[in-house]
């Protein structure tokens, strides 16, 4: 990109990085470009956005370059928004959190000069006046030339002037939209890469290459398919968190030892050291500094400790569920990925498409490809089992768990069946389906463990993630 210049109080080091980020981002360039055909300096705009989040102690300047101007009352709007200082909090010396609100700013801006060009005659004559007077410098560099192009950016300067003055509210309406936006797909952003631990999110993020992180987002900030399935992710990821913990507290198995002071899970022979009036002070003093023996509280899973496998319906019918499902996927890895099991993923219809996540991890990409995938065919039951027990024949996948949903209906021969119970007593794996809405259990049942009636996901989700 082009030398960026500044209207704040930007240093060599600010302006470098807001240009290695600039390269990162797709979606960052694609605005500057439609910015640029408004106006002239938008790029530099986008860098003093971009800078008026991540420095400490951004300024505007007072003496700026006349081609800057615009710029300069661009940002001071931005800067003086009652929103602005309350976000900037988040966004300090972060280069990820920076970088959405500028994606963010960049946009709405950019919309808002669209807008008003259209809108207003004067500012569009004004701007094409300045076109002409800047190709007529570009081609013969002469005195008179760059007065006639001062005389131009000048007058443009005044319509922008008076287009802020006149349409403030309008403006101000962007800003808002940009500071929601970007602290909604910043949410979203936690959302989809978090764990089941509170607050793992911010971590998770971390552990992600920036660029990649910059590219989530972009999907995020322009794609309303992502926002849907990142709200959806987090909604099961609560949902998730509970059940996993609740889990945990009924399955506390009594044989190994801690130091702690829950009354419940205190060793008898404490309860008797209480009891004896030689000993009651020594226990009471031990209670209060948590150094009373109790039953260590950690749970064991009876089952479900294997890998876990996906079979997810992508039949037509299914498209109303796409957003739910994908979250509920999301959250499924997420119990796999805590407890350090591998996962895959069979998206079906009359064909089958598999992913594999070791321990339950995904990749920024992954994300994104699943997101976008949607099959939309018929319905085929012996193709996805099929693939499910290829993927549990392998020493990764032995002793896995196979979660099958559908909202339609198939026939399996019996042939099949005999072969599929026959492979399922040898590898030891068990299968919970979940039918949605109106689907009939009839062939499903003969090849599962459990079936649950659910009308949606999330009703389905309080039984599986118990998995």
């Amino acid at each position: 990109m082009r030398k960026i210049k500044s209207v704040l109080n930007t240093d060599s080091f600010d302006r470098r990085r807001f240009g290695e980020i600039y390269k990162m981002s797709e979606k960052l360039q694609g605005v500057g470009r439609e910015g640029k055909k408004l106006l002239p300096s938008f790029p530099s705009l986008q860098g003093d956005i971009w800078a008026s989040f991540y420095k400490l102690n951004p300024q505007v300047q007072d003496d700026v370059e006349k081609d800057l101007l615009t710029n300069k009352l661009l940002m001071e709007q931005i800067m003086n928004h009652p929103s602005y200082q309350q976000y900037r909090d988040s966004t300090k010396l972060d280069d990820l959190t920076s970088a959405i609100a500028c994606l963010s700013m960049s946009k709405e801006t950019q919309q808002w000069l669209e807008n008003e060009m259209h809108r207003n005659q004067q500012l569009r004559n004004a701007f094409e006046q300045l076109q002409q007077k800047q190709e007529q410098y570009q081609q013969q560099k002469k005195k008179e030339n760059k007065k006639a192009l001062d005389d131009a950016q000048k007058q443009f300067q005044q319509q922008i002037e008076q287009m802020i003055q006149q349409n403030i509210h309008g403006l101000d309406q962007h800003i808002t939209s940009a500071l929601e936006g970007a602290k909604q797909t910043k949410e979203n952003l936690k959302s989809l890469v978090s764990g089941l631990t509170p607050g793992s999110g911010e971590a998770e993020l971390k552990k992600i290459p920036l660029r990649d992180q910059i590219a989530l987002a972009e999907q995020l900030e322009t794609n309303p398919k992502m926002k849907k399935i990142a709200e959806w992710a987090g909604r099961f990821k609560q949902i998730a968190k509970k059940k996993q913990k609740s889990k945990h507290d009924e399955s506390t198995e009594r044989s190994g030892l801690g130091l702690g002071n829950r009354v419940e899970r205190l060793l008898p022979t404490e309860l008797a050291m209480y009891s004896h009036p030689a000993t009651r002070l020594d226990f009471l003093r031990r209670f209060a500094e948590k150094q009373t023996m109790i039953y260590d509280p950690t749970g064991k899973d009876a089952l479900g400790k294997g890998p876990i496998v996906l079979c997810l319906d992508q039949s037509g019918s299914m498209n109303n569920f796409d957003s739910q499902a994908k979250g509920f996927a999301l959250a499924l890895m997420s119990i796999a990925r805590k407890k350090k099991r591998d996962f895959a993923l069979i998206l079906f219809d009359v064909l089958t498409k598999t992913f594999q996540y070791p321990k339950g991890k995904i990749t920024p990409q992954d994300m994104v490809e699943l997101a976008t995938t949607y099959m939309g065919g018929g319905t085929n039951f012996e193709l996805p089992l099929t693939e499910a027990i290829k993927i549990i024949s392998t020493h990764r996948f032995k002793e896995a768990d196979i979660v099958f949903v559908t909202d339609g209906a198939d026939n399996l021969s019996d042939t099949f069946l005999n072969d599929f119970h026959r492979v399922k007593n040898e590898k030891k794996f068990n299968v919970i389906s979940v039918l949605l809405g109106q689907a009939l259990e009839d062939t499903v049942r003969r090849f599962s463990d459990e079936v649950i009636h659910a009308s949606d996901f999330i009703e389905a989700s309080e039984i599986v993630f118990n998995i």
